[in-house]
């Protein structure tokens, strides 16, 4: 999606994103972007299927 990008098109973007938020208002942009990632990766985290289980009594998932 962004491969076609090159330096000018990279600052024009910041140049948009500057002009829209304002300068002051980046700080508070990233930390808030920052958080939702760290979120995000903690969720994905805990939905990843684990090698065992602890509801089966012999520790391994899907051993019958």
């Amino acid at each position: 999606m962004l491969q076609g990008l090159s330096g000018a098109h990279l600052i024009v973007l910041v140049f948009l994103v500057v002009l829209l938020f304002g300068a002051p208002k980046l700080p508070a942009l990233a930390k808030s972007l920052g958080q939702s990632m760290k979120i995000l990766k903690q969720e994905v985290r805990s939905d990843e299927p684990s090698d065992t289980d602890p509801q089966q009594p012999g520790g391994t998932a899907g051993a019958n």
